[in-house]
């Protein structure tokens, strides 16, 4: 009997108990959803004459491929195909996908996976840059909710509440930090929401 009166006393306390984030991180700003508008915050290490994000779409217009482009030199040809793989799929068939060209010393760079994208990164400048680097490793944010959805800096890290979706219904938040320093990221889950 005692046993089911401390069952029935902690139950509703571990059901209905709120997670609750730390009044020093403040909200994702909500435009900061769009993959597409993060983009222009990369400050990559490397100095590139010329670098841009384009994805792979069919069209034959080639403008609308491009998702962005830092400034572009006067005098530039590039003929080399566009890569068979990419980062971030966006549809369900394989050929959709985006990727970064870089042109240093007058050579074309692909940058066509997750793993290449964040070395392109390479130090993690601001909150931008770091949201790309978790969406590498398949977290989102949640603007709706703090737990998934909030971040604060300070010296060494960006750290963030964000979330993976669990299923139609559910999503699992995690504290993540990224080293600004090295870009590496560390993901702590703090349960489902």
């Amino acid at each position: 009997m005692k046993i089911i009166l401390i069952i029935s006393f902690l139950l509703p306390s571990l059901l209905f108990s709120q997670k609750t984030v730390s009044a020093d991180y403040k909200k994702i700003p909500e435009i900061l959803d769009n993959t597409d508008l993060l983009y222009p915050f990369i400050k990559p290490d490397k100095k590139y004459q010329y670098w841009s994000v384009l994805r792979n779409i069919e069209d034959p217009d080639p403008d609308k491929s491009i998702i962005y482009e830092s400034q572009m030199p006067d005098f530039m040809t590039l003929n080399d195909p566009v890569p068979e793989k990419g980062f971030f799929q966006q549809c369900t068939t394989s050929d959709c996908f985006s990727y970064i060209l870089a042109c240093k010393n007058n050579k074309t760079e692909y940058f066509n996976n997750e793993q290449q994208l964040r070395d392109f990164i390479g130090s993690v400048d601001n909150l931008p840059e770091a949201l790309l680097i978790a969406k590498t490793y398949g977290f989102t944010f949640d603007s709706t909710n703090p737990l998934g959805g909030s971040y604060k800096t300070d010296d060494q890290y960006i750290s963030m509440y964000i979330s993976k979706q669990k299923n139609a219904t559910q999503k699992e938040s995690f504290l993540v930090k990224v080293n600004k320093k090295t870009g590496k990221l560390e993901a702590k889950s703090n349960g489902i929401y």
